[in-house]
């Protein structure tokens, strides 16, 4: 995948950013590197690795440090919801923005 300079445009305008034109340029290259190792790595082929937990077991015995999932602090909803100005069922009551 390769973006144009019209393609770097539309982007920067739906982030509404004005790119001078050696910023765009730049962005285009850079961009378009990106694009170019990605499809670089997924050329490779990786039947039969399986995933790894944590990139230094590819190098190294390791046991990863998790801690227990274990809830740590009490419910506070109430509490914490007693400032809003509407709540319902436990949720916070928000104005809608999207129509």
């Amino acid at each position: 995948m390769s973006l144009s300079h019209s393609d770097i445009a539309r982007i920067a305008s739906l982030a509404k950013l004005q790119l001078a034109p050696d910023e765009s340029e730049r962005m285009l290259g850079q961009i378009n590197g990106f694009f170019d190792l990605v499809e670089r790595m997924r050329a490779v082929d990786t039947t039969g690795i399986a995933p790894l937990a944590h990139p230094v077991a590819a190098i190294e015995d390791i046991s990863l440090r998790l801690r227990d999932d274990v809830v740590s602090e009490a419910n506070n909803r109430e509490a914490n919801q007693r400032s809003a100005p509407a709540v319902e069922a436990g949720l916070f009551l928000v104005p809608k923005v999207i129509e």
